[in-house]
């Protein structure tokens, strides 16, 4: 089988595939929001579709593409790792791609993390690190915030602050506590009640790009070991470059206990997670022969995965794209903030790095106020669609709404963008919320579109 020829041959399938076997409703929110492209190649920052027009990915695969797609190096490192006929996933044996890329990660990251885990994915290794927590400290109980995302597993889904996602998957795990984000005094409150395992928080919140305060990471790292209970960095979409550092936990000058990673680890290619820890977390759950495979991931430590890891890390260090993430991000910033004065719907613009939002509020004039009661009487956070969706019809720019029921559209561009892709996007997103600011109009239109669009789509489908 040859799968160029295959992909050749069958190459306009892929929505009418996915709606006989794969999600459909996926399929019709596609159709209806006008996204229902055929790419068929992606290099950078760019996808292009069967007409070789361009479009600026500014969502990178939720964070995945930080290095762009099908970065040469990565895929040069990968061909020779096949090419090696290496044994791979002997189980009863250890892996010398998974030491080194161990290696590279306990040197990386922050001070006093010593031992890895590896997983296929982002939610396994907040999975891996519930786990340890209740082990190791021999308590149950873990702390998380409201709004915030560590995953769709089980686990990773009770320690998720969204309701949207939970409801109808009850029960859940037992054991888990929601607080505030951003409050010191409700997670002292339940530190304080005992029998708490852990604190699980993302450095910065990512469905919104909510930034804490100074004092909140370390004051909380502190009282969480006043109490005896563990903190776990959730780094999964910050880390690895991403908000101009590292580790986003650097901003702060904090020190984990546990630091899961994964997205960006991939180079875009092999599926990988990673659990960085303390060295006696480890110790405590893995504290007898007989308790070697106590946890594990069959596919975890991979070859592939182990090798696109270290090519990864080889390439955001040799291209600087951690200090190029710091610079073009704040450009980025100090350039659309000035639009808050200029638009009276946009509330704020703020991000660290390349995690940028735009957050927009009820405009006070008549006629605006108007148009942003048209949308969001018809749907919760469709006024933010008035904005990704001209963005990607009109200027071929993919974006994202920052969480369900959500007036914040979210940018997690690759690292590597150029002056270029950063005038395409600031010109466009200054287009598209002038558009948005000629009043009901505007807002009539764009409604009667989606629906007109969601009724063909039903009628097709």
């Amino acid at each position: 089988m040859k799968i160029q020829d295959l992909i050749q041959n069958r190459s306009k399938e892929n929505f009418a595939l996915h709606d006989k076997y794969l999600n459909s409703q996926m399929v019709k929110v596609l159709k209806t929001i006008d996204f229902d492209r055929h790419y068929v190649r992606a290099k950078g920052a760019y996808l292009f579709d069967e007409q070789d027009n361009r479009y600026l990915d500014l969502l990178s695969g939720f964070g995945v593409f930080a290095l762009g797609r099908n970065h040469a190096e990565i895929v040069e490192v990968l061909k020779s790792t096949l090419d090696a006929d290496l044994p791979n996933l002997v189980q009863l044996d250890v892996s010398l791609l998974a030491g080194l890329l161990a290696e590279k990660l306990v040197k990386l990251t922050p001070n006093g993390l010593d031992r890895v885990f590896f997983a296929n994915s982002g939610t396994e290794t907040v999975e891996a690190a519930i786990k340890f927590s209740r082990y190791a400290t021999g308590k149950s109980k873990i702390i998380f915030c409201h709004g915030c995302y560590h995953g769709l597993s089980l686990g990773s889904l009770s320690a998720t602050g969204d309701d949207h996602y939970k409801k109808g998957f009850g029960p859940l795990v037992p054991d888990f506590i929601e607080i505030p984000f951003n409050d010191l005094e409700a997670l002292e409150q339940v530190l304080a009640e005992g029998e708490v395992a852990a604190f699980i928080t993302e450095p910065i919140q990512g469905h919104g790009v909510w930034i804490p305060d100074d004092n909140y990471l370390p004051e909380a790292a502190r009282l969480v070991r006043k109490y005896g209970a563990l903190f776990i960095a959730d780094e999964i979409q910050t880390g690895l470059g991403r908000t101009g550092k590292w580790w986003a936990v650097e901003h702060w000058s904090v020190e984990p206990d546990i630091l899961c990673i994964s997205k960006t680890l991939s180079g875009g290619f092999v599926p990988v997670g990673a659990l960085v820890c303390k060295e006696w977390i480890f110790d405590r759950v893995f504290n007898r022969m007989d308790r070697a495979v106590i946890h594990g991931s069959t596919f975890g430590k991979n070859n592939l995965a182990m090798a696109a890891g270290l090519a990864t890390l080889e390439v955001l260090e040799s291209e600087n794209l951690i200090e190029h993430s710091a610079r073009t991000g704040a450009a980025i910033l100090d350039t659309l903030t000035p639009l808050i004065q200029k638009y009276e719907c946009l509330k704020e613009v703020r991000g660290k790095g390349m995690m940028i939002a735009l957050e927009f509020t009820e405009p006070k004039s008549l006629m605006l106020k108007l148009s942003w009661k048209i949308l969001e009487s018809a749907n919760k956070g469709l006024f933010s669609q008035l904005i990704t969706v001209p963005l990607f019809r009109e200027h071929r720019i993919l974006s994202q709404v920052a969480g369900h029921g959500m007036n914040i559209v979210k940018f997690i561009p690759p690292l590597i963008l150029t002056e270029s892709d950063v005038e395409w996007m600031v010109s466009a997103i200054n287009d598209v919320i002038a558009k948005a600011h000629r009043g009901p109009l505007t807002a009539l239109s764009f409604s009667r579109q989606l629906a007109t669009r969601a009724l063909r789509t039903k009628l097709s489908i």
